[in-house]
């Protein structure tokens, strides 16, 4: 089984039907119908809808387990005819065959990681702990096979100097997949990274059920109105609803998101409305509720560094930065000195500033905490700028930041056409799916959208698909955005806030990476990249959100339908970068957390009850333990680290954004909706995957050697 890394890069039509089947509230009478009736399992046979996309109106929650109990089974068949081939090893006859030996268990992956991350029903969740083990094992099996090693690596050694171009770095990924597992370990080692693979597998799993909990029980309960004063009409119809959903324990509830700070804090009146926000975000799992995830955080730290020591490293950091462009903790902690440096000034002038402001109104004792940041910046902002959220927030209807913002720059840059198909099923009724057609017409993915919140979904927007794209396997791509925006009630426009519609563009920009890709092999294609090299194309298509001909497009009033007034416009463009000392400091922080626990030896890591000290050491030591900028996720819930796969691979968001402002410059500077810059940029980066060396891409496109680090300071107004 090849390397299963499901990009959760840190998703409208009514199918009621799908709810019923999904949730399979009478499994064991389904179960007992498909063996009178031999129901065919919809997701071991090719779909008959356009692309072969999965068809939600017939998969139930039963279907996953023998789904994964017979597509495990053929690929274990397929791996066994390669180690039985007693032709000499060949490129054909093994890597290819390799390649192609878990068809089958990809395309049922596929849907069922699309649902644990955004419709996971206890059903679901119940099948996940017999699901996990079976992928666990079955990937031990494969990368310790020593058989099948020995002909891949044969090949290796025969084969890579005459292989050319997309067969070369297919070999290439290949063996250094099972050299980097451990294939060339003793066997008393392999054995114990098996031990470690399984372990840190089942934790996963219990970080995966376990923080979702801890969030959704976050919620802060309201009891009446006035508590939140300070709320549109439409926040406050949404803490009603949320309300509802949760079990109506009060009228109102503010639902906490993954993050640090809240969205919320910006608006609310209620001091201490606002500290018990921040306080039940902060403590959502360090144990100081029902929730902990510290014991889980510190083993996989300690299962990290010791898999680290066994392959040779002196820790996680630098063994997991071996295959990315920055190579070693030294280039990632170079670059964040570098940041650190110039944010430090800024950010303590930005805090002096809002505390300095908010006593005009509180007093002169007024002492500034966490929970009141937003708060005054957003007066502050409001009464420099003349200009709220509330003024702009009608411009921005989701619906139309979509179609006539993110798609139809694509249509501008790249000469994307997409039209809404309501006959494809889809898991639930808040989705939309629509047909990607390309400049000349031709069918090129299906691109699906599940953009608001609900309580079987988790935290945050990802993208990622049912099916890559593959010429060997003639698949288009099936990709897929999620989102977790606050719907509006039925007959409503929903709207969002600039940072919402920056996040539509951002997932977007990597569905793009995934619909453009042009490769022959599925395990190359689309997103397949190193993480300090993904995270660009979607923060490279932030920047067409603001670009005047785009943003006029999108950003009309959803009742009256006019443009943005002019002036109104150009304040809320010069206002992107108010107070953007924050913004870089909580990703500078948890970045360094990020780096600080997977820098230690398997004895260096701390206990679960010494994390929350070593956190705040961590911080301090390169100079961000501000109370006043806290880290944008903190240890007990970051998500990316111990339940994704940004382990010692967060700095990717700043050192890809370098990437992204470097290519936005060169946009700006040769024409940024020109469809001639659009089609040289897909065609030496979005199309490739990772067919080429990252950084020979970045150079092609842009002619620059190295990234420009100064650029990213620029672009965020510091």
């Amino acid at each position: 089984m090849k390397k299963r890394a499901f990009l959760l890069i840190g998703l409208m039509v009514a199918m009621p039907i799908m709810t019923t089947s999904l949730h399979a509230n009478d499994m064991d009478n389904s179960m007992k119908e498909d063996m009178q009736t031999k129901r065919e399992n919809p997701l071991l046979v090719r779909s008959t809808l356009p692309f072969g996309a999965p068809d939600f109106s017939k998969i139930q929650t039963a279907d996953f387990l023998p789904a994964f109990q017979e597509a495990i089974q053929l690929n274990r068949d397929n791996i066994q005819r390669i180690v039985n081939n007693p032709q000499k090893p060949s490129f054909k006859n093994t890597i290819l065959a390799f390649e192609e030996a878990d068809t089958l268990l990809n395309r049922v992956e596929g849907v069922y990681h699309a649902l644990l991350g955004a419709h996971k029903t206890p059903e679901l969740s119940e099948i996940q702990k017999q699901i996990t083990p079976m992928l666990t094992d079955l990937s031990n099996e494969i990368l310790f096979n020593q058989a099948l090693f020995n002909r891949i690596k044969t090949v290796y050694e025969n084969e890579y100097g005459t292989l050319k171009g997309e067969d070369k770095k297919l070999l290439e990924e290949t063996y250094k997949y099972f050299t980097r597992a451990g294939a060339l370990l003793p066997e008393e080692k392999k054995a114990r990274m098996k031990q470690i693979n399984s372990r840190i597998s089942d934790l996963q799993q219990q970080w995966g059920d376990m923080l979702p909990e801890a969030t959704n029980d976050a919620v802060v309960w309201v009891n009446s109105r006035e508590e939140l004063a300070g709320l549109s009409e439409a926040d406050i119809n949404q803490c009603r609803k949320d309300a509802e959903s949760r079990g109506g324990k009060a009228p109102y509830c503010i639902v906490i998101i993954n993050t640090t700070q809240q969205p919320l804090l910006s608006k609310l009146d209620h001091r201490d409305l606002r500290r018990r926000v921040y306080e039940a975000s902060i403590h959502r799992a360090d144990g100081s509720g029902k929730h902990n995830t510290y014991p889980i955080v510190v083993e996989i730290a300690k299962l990290r560094a010791e898999k680290a020591r066994l392959m040779g490293f002196d820790n996680y950091a630098e063994y997991s930065l071996e295959k990315t462009m920055a190579k070693n903790p030294k280039q990632v902690y170079d670059f964040l000195k570098q940041l650190i440096a110039s944010y430090l000034p800024k950010a303590e002038k930005e805090t002096r500033d809002i505390e300095a402001y908010a006593r005009k109104t509180m007093g002169s004792d007024f002492k500034l905490q966490p929970y009141d940041r937003f708060y005054f910046s957003a007066k502050m902002k409001e009464e420099m700028l003349q200009l709220s959220d509330e003024e702009i927030r009608p411009y921005f209807n989701i619906d139309s930041v979509q179609a006539n913002g993110a798609f139809y720059a694509a249509q501008r840059v790249y000469g994307l056409s997409f039209k809404e198909r309501k006959d494809i099923p889809l898991y639930h009724p808040d989705m939309k799916v629509f047909e990607v057609f390309d400049r000349d017409g031709k069918p090129l993915a299906l691109f699906y959208s599940d953009y608001f919140r609900r309580p079987t979904k988790r935290g945050g927007a990802w993208m990622s698909s049912f099916m890559k794209q593959s010429g060997l396997r003639q698949q288009l791509p099936l990709i897929y955005n999620v989102c977790n925006n606050a719907k509006a009630p039925e007959g409503q426009p929903s709207l969002i806030t600039w940072d919402e519609v920056c996040t539509l563009f951002h997932e977007f920009g990597h569905a793009l990476h995934g619909m453009l890709s042009n490769c022959t092999y599925n395990s190359l294609s689309g997103t397949a990249v190193a993480r300090d090299f993904v995270e660009m194309p979607s923060q490279f298509n932030e920047s067409f959100a603001s670009i005047p001909e785009i943003f006029d497009h999108f950003a009309r009033h959803t009742e009256t339908r006019a443009s943005m007034p002019e002036d109104v416009k150009e304040k809320m463009l010069n206002s992107i970068n108010f107070h953007s000392a924050y913004a870089l400091g909580e990703n500078l922080a948890a970045t360094c957390l990020d780096m600080a626990w997977h820098m230690l030896s398997p004895e260096e890591i701390p206990t679960a009850q010494q994390a929350a000290a070593f956190e705040a050491k961590a911080l301090e030591s390169v100079g961000l333990l501000d109370p006043q900028i806290p880290p944008r996720y903190s240890t007990s819930y970051f998500n990316h680290v111990w339940g994704g796969g940004y382990a010692a691979g967060y700095y990717s968001y700043l050192w890809t954004e370098v990437l992204a402002v470097n290519i936005a410059d060169y946009f700006a500077d040769h024409g940024a909706l020109k469809p001639e810059i659009g089609q040289d940029f897909r065609q030496k980066i979005l199309s490739r995957g990772n067919t080429r060396e990252l950084m020979e891409m970045f150079t092609d496109f842009t002619g620059m050697k190295t990234p420009d680090a100064s650029a990213l300071l620029k672009a965020r107004g510091l």
